[in-house]
């Protein structure tokens, strides 16, 4: 079998961390995912969208030479870190091509609708790092934009998990 990166694409809240964590355990992939580190990395300090992304940002900085060295070493990983725009999709294919490994491209196509629903019933169960509001929904939807095929990934879509 051969090395894969697998990667999670899908609006806030439609099930990507739990999707990665039943692919991870099914594929025998090391999971990594950013919602956790960031969580015990930087916790008290995340109080804004903005502090995210800057956060984020250094921690896929420090990460990115590690994930390359485990999938060069032979480590297929579910990298659980939202691959929501082209950008961030660009920096994990350019990693995979770094480690000469192939990317995996998991978009969970489900409506906002759906996905605000989730969120609300996951912030009331208090089981993810990760609890934004409905304002934050709003504010990180805008920046969401859906896998193109000029991007050379290979997508597989999900719908209605």
């Amino acid at each position: 079998m051969s090395t894969i990166l697998h990667l999670f694409c899908g609006k806030i809240a439609a099930g990507k961390s739990t999707f990665a964590k039943r692919l991870s355990h099914q594929s025998d992939a090391l999971l990594i995912c950013e919602d956790d580190w960031m969580s015990a990395l930087y916790g008290p300090e995340l109080k804004s969208f903005d502090d995210c992304v800057r956060y984020s940002a250094r921690l896929r900085s420090v990460m990115e030479p590690h994930l390359i060295s485990l999938l060069r070493g032979g480590t297929t990983v579910a990298l659980d870190f939202p691959a929501n725009t082209r950008g961030l999709r660009a920096w994990m294919r350019e990693m995979a091509e770094a480690a000469e490994v192939l990317p995996i491209l998991h978009y969970l196509d489900l409506s906002e609708a759906q996905c605000r629903d989730r969120l609300r019933k996951r912030n009331a169960s208090g089981t993810h790092a990760f609890a934004p509001s409905d304002a934050d929904f709003d504010l990180i939807a805008r920046y969401f934009e859906a896998p193109e095929p000029d991007e050379g990934l290979a997508v597989i879509v999900h719908g209605g998990l």
